[in-house]
C-alpha cells in the first residue's frame, strides 16, 4: 500500500520547548515533581486558563480567595491519584473540581482533564495536561 502522506508537504512544526517557549504550554515541573512525578509535566494553556489562573481581580469578582499555586497542586495533584490506576493507555481522562474563573458564583464545578504520556523532543517520556478535547 502507497504512503498516504508521503507527497505531503508539511506546513508546520512545533517542538514541546518552542511550545513552552510560546507560551502555548506551560512548564509545571517543579510542582509536578513535588507531587511524586518523575518526567517532565506541562499544561495546555486551556488547562491554565481554565483550572489554574487566578489574579487579584478574579479575588474581588468572586469574594473568595484562592491562588494559582493552590489551584495548580490540585491539577497536577489529581493527575498523580490517575497515573497510578492501572492500565496500558497514554492517555487517560480524570476530573477535578475547582472554582471557574467566569461567572460570580463560588460553587466548585467539575472539569475533566487529559493526561497524555509521550515522547518529548528527544524521545524521553513527558507528560502533557489539557482540555479532553485538545491534542
Amino acid at each position: 500500500m502507497n504512503n498516504f502522506f508521503a507527497d505531503a508537504e508539511i506546513i508546520h512544526t512545533h517542538t514541546r520547548a518552542q511550545l513552552i517557549e510560546d507560551g502555548d504550554l506551560i512548564d509545571v515541573t517543579e510542582t509536578a515533581k513535588e507531587a511524586g512525578f518523575t518526567v517532565p509535566v506541562a499544561l495546555s494553556r486551556a488547562v491554565w486558563a481554565d483550572c489554574v489562573e487566578w489574579t487579584e481581580e478574579t479575588d474581588k469578582r468572586k469574594a473568595t480567595i484562592q491562588d494559582e499555586s493552590g489551584r495548580l497542586w490540585d491539577v497536577v495533584y489529581m493527575a498523580r491519584l490517575a497515573a497510578r490506576v492501572r492500565g496500558d493507555s497514554q492517555r487517560r481522562i480524570y476530573e477535578l473540581y475547582r472554582v471557574p474563573v467566569q461567572g460570580r458564583g463560588i460553587k466548585p464545578r467539575r472539569v475533566a482533564l487529559a493526561m497524555h504520556i509521550g515522547p518529548g523532543d528527544a524521545g524521553e517520556p513527558v507528560i502533557t495536561i489539557m482540555m479532553p478535547d485538545e491534542d
